[in-house]
């Protein structure tokens, strides 16, 4: 078996065309690992807006708060159930909630922003909510409180500006934080006042606090069953895994898509390089024959040059994808109209993805190279 710091060494005495077939592999990767990260961040982003405790209730069918409905006298018949867990003044954890889109200017233009009308209660079922700045809009006021995500997106959109929808006045009251969930790209105000404002009598969606989350199941098959209304429950993680899921996929088929294109052009560059590398090492493959080294010495040797190549361009790639997860990006969510913030994710699974994807462009783009070293004649190869 040929030593692999010869092998090594033979990259290092061909360090120009190394580099720029590790640098094509490693953009390759760069692009196939901030897709998946990316798309890793929208999940993250979303689902880290549940509650495993907590139940979104929808009217059956509805895809999203913003395209269901629920009557308030539903709202006050599930604080009744059995199951629901109490806060510290005894009252039910049950809010109904008013989920609408509003416009706020940036720049020339608009962005779609969710509103998302509240009750007390609603702070106090999601203690993942919480205000880094400012207080709690009042009930019955038309004071707001922004996520961290909208802070600065709108020229007004700060801790004592003043939001203008809905021919009303706005002020910014607080500031609040979700653990870099979905809510983080949301402004809440009062539920009554929000729907005044809309022309919106009922509520979106309905949210209610279990004792525990082994009680959803039961709780599930309990609003389902209920003949006074046509709703159904869903675990408050499941909800937001849902409404990331199609945007997620967008992302995910699309980037792949490009990366595998990339990732042609990456594998004929090494390719290319390893042809060119055979091509003026042929003596020297030759004597390698020569002093005893057999056939598939050679072509193991030619493969693991290919995969050392691979092998950098994963590193590469993914080392610089990491520098991505400190920028944050919007973006419109298509199953919401609205806009959603959400930075890049890695994973141990995805870094990990990126170097076996390098490695194996760089082993596809070897074998053909690897295969006609192999096959030299040891008096044409000491000839060259």
């Amino acid at each position: 078996m040929v030593p692999l710091f010869y092998n090594a060494r033979s990259l290092w005495a061909r360090r120009l065309s190394t580099g720029l077939t590790v640098l094509g592999l490693g953009l390759v990767v760069f692009v196939f690992s901030a897709v998946l990260m990316l798309a890793n961040g929208i999940e993250s982003a979303l689902a880290a807006g549940g509650d495993p405790a907590n139940a979104v209730i929808l009217r059956k069918g509805a895809t999203s708060e913003l395209v269901s409905g629920v009557e308030r006298d539903a709202v006050r018949i599930l604080a009744t159930d059995p199951a629901v867990a109490s806060g510290q003044q005894g009252e039910p954890l049950v809010a109904g909630e008013l989920v609408v889109l509003v416009a706020l200017p940036r720049g020339e233009q608009a962005m779609n922003t969710t509103a998302r009308g509240v009750e007390p209660e609603s702070f106090t079922a999601r203690p993942e909510v919480r205000l880094i700045s400012g207080r709690r809009p009042r009930p019955g006021t038309n004071e707001v409180a922004l996520g961290r995500a909208l802070v600065g997106s709108s020229p007004d959109a700060t801790l004592g500006g003043e939001l203008r929808f809905a021919q009303q006045r706005w002020p910014v009251v607080g500031v609040f934080e979700a653990g870099a969930g979905a809510f983080e790209s949301e402004l809440w105000a009062d539920a009554t006042r929000l729907g005044g404002a809309f022309n919106r009598p009922g509520y979106s969606s309905a949210l209610v606090r279990l004792r525990s989350a082994e009680d959803m199941a039961a709780f599930e098959k309990r609003v389902e069953a209920d003949p006074r209304f046509t709703l159904e429950a869903k675990p408050e993680p499941t909800y937001w895994a849902e409404q990331a899921s199609g945007l997620a996929t967008f992302i995910r088929v699309l980037g792949l898509f490009v990366s595998f294109v990339f990732s042609l052009g990456a594998v004929l560059g090494a390719m290319i390089t390893m042809y060119a590398q055979v091509a003026t090492r042929i003596a020297e493959l030759g004597m390698l024959r020569a002093v005893g080294f057999r056939r598939r010495s050679v072509l193991a040797s030619v493969v693991a040059e290919s995969l050392m190549l691979g092998a950098a361009g994963g590193l590469l790639g993914a080392l610089g994808a990491l520098t991505t997860r400190w920028l944050h990006v919007r973006t419109l969510n298509f199953q919401t109209f609205s806009e959603v913030s959400f930075g890049f994710t890695p994973t141990p699974g995805i870094l990990l993805g990126a170097l076996l994807f390098g490695t194996m462009m760089g082993l596809i783009g070897g074998l053909l190279p690897a295969l006609r070293a192999a096959r030299l004649s040891i008096l044409d190869a000491l000839r060259a």
